[in-house]
């Protein structure tokens, strides 16, 4: 089981922009989000991380709240130009291996979290999805947020967080269900 007062001294020690715990239950689910993959992203149908390989809204809430409880972890980081979304994009891999950073903290405490974060997965160059086998990373692959329908801004309201701070400030969000 999870120290609480352990977990939060190893995440003092990485550049997080913001963490706080949440009940699974207090996420709101919605269609709405899901309809942004649907219609706006390329990697929709071609991913193990994506729509519709992730289940339904439905079924993706029932197993986020399978769980007791979630980390959620933020970072920012600053670009040239927000409107360069190629160069935007290109600060998630920071975002991502201190998301990888937090995961290994909680395996070297004995869980195996279920990592929600920034990206539809780029592991592999093609998909095992394409070809019906199964993921070949399944330890390392995190489908996005929005995959499972979830509606962070009204989470990071209810807790006094900005999503957008202007200028040319990116924040990025990873949640950890345990």
């Amino acid at each position: 089981m999870i120290c609480r007062e352990e977990l939060e001294a190893r995440l003092a020690e990485l550049p997080l922009y913001s963490y706080f715990f949440i009940d699974p239950k207090e996420l709101e689910f919605t269609h709405r989000v899901r309809r942004v993959c649907e219609q706006e992203c390329p990697r929709f149908g071609k991913t193990w991380a994506c729509p519709p390989a992730v289940g339904s809204v439905e079924v993706c809430r029932e197993k986020c709240r399978s769980f007791e409880n979630c980390l959620l972890i933020g970072t920012v980081t600053e670009v040239a130009d927000l409107a360069d979304m190629a160069g935007t994009l290109a600060t998630r891999a920071d975002h991502e291996a201190i998301t990888n950073q937090v995961r290994d903290i909680f395996r070297e405490m004995g869980m195996e979290p279920y990592i929600l974060s920034t990206e539809a997965c780029a592991l592999c160059d093609r998909c095992a999805y394409l070809d019906g086998q199964p993921c070949r990373h399944p330890e390392q692959m995190h489908p996005c947020l929005e995959s499972h329908g979830i509606n962070l801004i009204s989470t990071l309201e209810s807790q006094g967080l900005e999503f957008q701070y202007g200028g040319n400030v990116v924040t990025w969000y990873s949640l950890l269900f345990y």
